[in-house]
C-alpha cells in the first residue's frame, strides 16, 4: 500500500497541477490579462504547486526533511537530470535572452538559500525574505520583458493545450485541481513517511530522490519531447525559472507556515550538491555555449551517483 499510495499520489499531483494550470490560464485569459501576467504569475506558481503542497503537508505532519529534500532534491534534478538526458538526444543551446542575468539570479538565491540552511533553522523572517526575493524577480522580469518584450511567453503559453473554453468548464478545472492537489501531497507524503520507516532510510532520503524526481517528471517529459524535436534549448529557461521557485516560493511560504529545522545531512552534503549543480549552469550560459552529448551524459552520470550517494550515506 506504501507504493500505491507514493505512486498514486505523484499522479494526482501531476494531474491536478496540470488541471490547474489550465483552467488558471483559461480564467485569466477570459478577464484579459496580457500573455506576460499570466506567465510570469499563473503559469509560474501553477507549476510549482505539486512541489509546493508536498513540501506544506510534509512540514506541517513533522517531516522537515521530505519538505527539504523535495526542494533540493529537485534542484539537482533539473540541472543534472532534466537538462542532462534532453542533451544525449539533441545538444543543448544556452543563448536565451536574459540567460545571464537569470542565472546569477539562479546561483545567488541559492547561495542566500544555503545560508540561511546553515543557521540551523528556516524561520518565518528566513521564508519572508526568500517569497519577497521571488516577488522581486517577478517584477524586475516583468519591467524587463516589457521594455524589451520578445515573444518567448507567448510560445510558452501556445504550448498549453487543451485550455477550457466554457466557464463551467474553467471553474471545473481549477476546483478539481485545488481539490486533488492537497490528497494527492497526503498519500505521497503518507507513502514516503512509510517506505523510509520501512528501509530505514532518513525521510530526508526519499524527498531527495524518489518525491523530488517523481515532481520533476514533467519538466522531464516537456524538455524530451522538445529534444526529439530538435529544440531542446527551451529546457535551459525552464530549469533556471522552476529551481528559482523551488527556493524563492516554495521554500519561502513552507518556512513562513512551518519553521523548518535542517537535518545535519543537508549541512555535510546535500545543499553543497544543489549550489555545485547550480554553478554547473553559469560557465553554459555565460559563454552561450553548448551543452553537448559529453556534457549531458556527464550531467546524467553525476545525476545517478548523487543517488547512490544519497542512499549509501543515510
Amino acid at each position: 500500500m506504501m507504493y500505491l499510495a507514493l505512486a498514486g499520489g505523484l499522479i494526482i499531483l501531476l494531474f491536478c497541477g496540470d488541471l490547474l494550470v489550465r483552467g488558471a490560464v483559461a480564467l485569466a485569459s477570459r478577464f484579459g490579462l496580457h500573455p506576460l501576467v499570466i506567465g510570469l504569475t499563473v503559469v509560474a506558481f501553477g507549476t510549482s504547486a505539486p512541489e509546493l503542497m508536498v513540501s506544506l503537508k510534509a512540514a506541517l505532519e513533522g517531516a522537515p526533511g521530505i519538505s527539504l529534500g523535495n526542494i533540493v532534491g529537485s534542484n539537482v534534478a533539473n540541472v543534472l537530470l532534466v537538462l542532462g538526458i534532453p542533451a544525449i538526444i539533441y545538444p543543448t543551446v544556452c543563448n536565451q535572452a536574459s540567460i545571464r542575468r537569470n542565472t546569477s539570479m539562479m546561483v545567488g538565491s541559492t547561495m542566500i538559500f544555503v545560508a540561511m540552511c546553515f543557521t540551523g533553522m528556516l524561520t518565518f523572517f528566513d521564508g519572508f525574505i526568500l517569497f519577497l526575493l521571488v516577488l522581486a524577480f517577478l517584477g524586475y522580469s516583468g519591467y524587463r520583458a516589457k521594455m524589451s518584450p520578445d515573444d518567448s511567453l507567448d510560445d510558452e503559453l501556445d504550448d498549453i493545450s487543451g485550455l477550457p473554453e466554457r466557464g463551467w468548464a474553467i471553474a471545473a478545472f481549477m476546483v478539481i485541481g485545488l481539490l486533488g492537489l492537497p490528497l494527492g501531497a497526503e498519500l505521497v507524503v503518507e507513502g514516503a513517511t512509510e517506505i523510509a520507516r520501512r528501509f530505514g532510510v532518513s525521510e530526508a532520503t526519499i524527498g531527495l530522490t524518489v518525491i523530488s524526481i517523481g515532481t520533476s517528471l514533467p519538466e522531464l517529459a516537456t524538455t524530451l519531447v522538445a529534444a526529439f524535436r530538435k529544440q531542446a534549448d527551451v529546457a535551459v529557461g525552464n530549469v533556471i525559472g522552476s529551481n528559482l521557485f523551488n527556493i524563492l516560493a516554495i521554500g519561502g511560504i513552507t518556512a513562513m507556515v512551518v519553521p523548518l529545522p535542517v537535518p545535519d545531512e543537508f549541512l555535510k552534503f546535500d545543499l553543497w550538491v544543489m549550489l555545485a549543480s547550480a554553478l554547473l549552469v553559469v560557465p553554459f550560459a555565460f559563454m552561450r555555449a553548448t551543452i553537448t552529448r559529453l556534457a549531458g551524459a556527464i550531467f546524467t552520470a553525476l545525476y545517478v551517483g548523487f543517488i547512490f550517494t544519497v542512499f549509501h550515506i543515510s
